[in-house]
């Protein structure tokens, strides 16, 4: 096996296993809530926190394995993840499940960040955006076939922890494989610096506006959460002037002058709002208000994973021959049909059976799949060659902030149409008792958020549609020449 592909293969398996574990927890969520007798912001916060940890120090581990090697972090990261994952398979409490989620999280952004540099390093400017394309849609299909997996294995005899089990095998192999196998070909770039003020201001300002949101959500609206959430939105308008001062910034804001850049990236971030916090509604959904237990919740997923996974290879393909406008924009729009659909759903939920739901999960996932990859080749494609790298974490890490702000937005949603107590219950899967009143309350407030996501899809389609050929380019994916 010639090395690049050494490379591609040891840096998918990593991306696959690091977002599959950002919904193999979800799906498990309710019977984790229930066996550790989680609060709400706990329960929310086992998935959130190991998504921010991710998006907030992927540019910067990334900068290190500038300096440092990537390789060597690279192999940290794969260590550090499985010793993460160890460690939640035998979390006591909701608390200290969160706590590990976040050095599991650690773990995971090393991986991205190094898995993006490494393949920039080994594969010719020809293949590049294809193999990083890939190695994200590996990703991406690994979140979807999370939410079948995580329900299975919560719902067998071996129960949530094995979630996090499966892990530690494929961890030591990958880690190993790549101690032996993988070598330093990238220029070391001793004289570049980290950017502690914009990394403090970017995470800082996500993670106090979440907090904000969440608690003012659970707790009642008064300044002191509004106060916290315009805190943090200033944090991130401050952390973007930051960005265009500093001399080694976190994030390369020049290549949003490159239009094909930019509107890929904003169809990214939006897009990724809008189907974020679809599958934290529709496991509460199963769970909490159809009382299925995790192994049928993840039963009845199968159809959205098995759309996504059949339309996304099939879209990379077909972007190749006929550009990623068309699909991306067609993507979206689909998306949103799903989400329109599952918005007009006849109240109460309660009653609906599995078939009225098969169309929309299935259209939700194609949705996704065709417009991940033609995504990512606009992206990659539009962006030169030496900032491949830089280009490709950017993506990774606003993908991630895209779907912080959409577990956010569903939460906040949810959390507003019933009183704590409910919502314990209903996150546990115990929500049998608690009234049909305040179960139309709950379920009322899903179609709502099922209806502002697929507006938001709809927006994403507008700058998909913006992506098209400059004068002077040839090509479907040709790189700009001027900027």
């Amino acid at each position: 096996m010639q090395y690049k592909y050494v490379v591609l293969t040891n840096t998918t398996i990593g991306a696959f296993m690091a977002i599959l574990d950002s919904n193999i927890v979800l799906i498990a969520l309710p019977t984790i809530v229930s066996d550790l007798h989680a609060t709400p912001f706990e329960a929310v916060w086992i998935i959130m926190g190991y998504i921010l940890v991710t998006a907030s120090l992927l540019m910067s581990f990334g900068r290190l394995s500038d300096i440092f090697g990537r390789v060597r972090l690279y192999n940290v990261g794969f260590a550090l993840f499985t010793i993460g994952s160890a460690l939640c398979s035998v979390a006591p409490n909701g608390s200290s499940l969160v706590l590990f989620r976040l050095v599991q999280g650690s773990g995971g952004a090393l991986i991205f960040s190094n898995a993006a540099a490494l393949l920039t390093d080994v594969f010719p400017a020809t293949e590049r955006g294809r193999a990083l394309g890939l190695n994200q849609v590996a990703g991406t299909v690994g979140s979807v076939l999370g939410l079948a997996l995580g329900g299975v294995l919560a719902g067998s005899f071996l129960g949530w922890r094995s979630i996090f089990w499966i892990n530690i095998p494929v961890g030591v192999f990958a880690t190993g494989w790549a101690y032996f196998k993988l070598k330093e070909t990238g220029e070391r770039r001793k004289g570049d610096r980290l950017d502690p003020l914009g990394n403090l201001l970017f995470s800082g300002g996500l993670t106090v506006f979440l907090v904000g949101l969440m608690l003012g959500a659970l707790i009642g609206w008064d300044l002191a959460y509004l106060g916290l959430m315009a805190a943090g939105l200033a944090m991130i308008g401050a952390f973007g002037y930051v960005e265009t001062k500093v001399r080694f910034p976190m994030m390369d804001l020049s290549l949003f002058r490159i239009r094909a850049f930019a509107t890929g990236m904003a169809s990214n971030l939006l897009a990724s709002v809008a189907r974020g916090g679809l599958s934290l509604v529709l496991v509460f959904y199963f769970q909490g208000v159809l009382l299925l237990d995790a192994y049928t919740a993840g039963l009845w997923l199968i159809p959205f994973s098995v759309a996504f996974v059949t339309f996304g290879p099939l879209s990379g393909h077909y972007s190749d021959k006929i550009g990623s406008r068309g699909l991306a924009t067609a993507g979206l729009l689909v998306t949103a049909v799903a989400l329109f659909w599952f918005g007009l759903l006849p109240l109460p939920l309660s009653n609906i059976n599995y078939a009225m739901l098969l169309v929309p999960m299935a259209l939700a996932g194609a949705g996704g799949g065709l417009f991940v990859a033609p995504n990512i080749a606009s992206i990659m494609n539009a962006t030169p060659a030496p900032r491949r790298g830089i280009a490709s974490g950017m993506s990774s890490t606003l993908v991630n902030t895209g779907f912080l702000l959409s577990l956010g937005l569903a939460f906040a949603v949810m959390a507003a149409s019933v009183p704590d107590t409910v919502l314990q219950a209903i996150f546990s899967g115990a929500s049998g008792g608690i009234g049909p009143l305040l179960e139309e309350k709950f379920v009322g407030s899903i179609h709502g958020l099922f209806l502002i996501m697929g507006f938001i899809s709809l927006f994403a389609a507008v700058p998909a549609y913006m992506t098209k050929k400059r004068k002077g380019e040839h090509g479907a994916f040709a790189v700009p020449l001027a900027d």
